[in-house]
């Protein structure tokens, strides 16, 4: 008779080869980075910046945040209705240090089909990694300067009171772009809204 064994117990993510995720760290040249720019890119050029933290309010110092975003016509590279002939991926990575700071260097993202093929307000998907987690955590990024918002079927399914949680704020520049400040809280009373995947 075969003998039985218990369940394997459920584990964080991680560990992460640091060599492939943040290769920078190792002299490497990243395969996906936190600049999305190309020169043929449709739209603003804008940066992205936030902080990481936990319950506590402490920051994350070793996160991993992921972005995937349609370009500035409202179009997913790696699709059908994908714009021809265009460098721009959609796809980045940041790694967060010492203060759970992360940055992104991208494009606005324009207007995409939601449910029942209304229009979505410009939004950025993010994926969330980070130690103690099971599974990665997914929110979007929307922008606070754009009047789509308020009829956007996603953003009107999170509580009212809620959905500051889910909007960047335009603050001023970095490195010469719009920059648009996004905090993440994965615990506590200012967590963020995550959705499920």
């Amino acid at each position: 008779m075969a003998e039985e064994h218990g369940i394997t117990p459920s584990q964080t993510v991680g560990p992460y080869f640091a060599y492939a995720l943040t290769p920078v760290d190792y002299s490497l040249a990243p395969l996906v980075g936190d600049d999305l720019r190309t020169g043929d890119a449709v739209g603003e050029a804008i940066v992205i910046e936030g902080v990481i933290s936990d319950g506590a309010g402490e920051p994350i110092p070793d996160a991993m945040i992921e972005i995937w975003q349609a370009g500035g016509a409202g179009r997913y590279a790696g699709t059908a209705d994908a714009l021809p002939n265009t460098r721009f991926k959609g796809f980045g990575r940041s790694e967060t240090a010492k203060g759970g700071r992360f940055h992104f260097a991208t494009v606005k993202p324009g207007a995409v089909p939601g449910p029942d093929g209304k229009p979505q307000a410009p939004h950025v998907n993010v994926g969330v990694f980070a130690r103690g987690m099971l599974k990665r955590l997914f929110t979007r990024i929307y922008f606070a300067d754009e009047a789509a918002n308020s009829g956007d079927p996603i953003l009107a399914l999170v509580p009212a009171d809620r959905r500051a949680t889910l909007i960047a704020r335009r603050d001023g520049t970095t490195e010469g772009l719009p920059r648009y400040v996004f905090d993440i809280r994965v615990q506590g009373p200012d967590e963020t809204v995550f959705f499920a995947a």
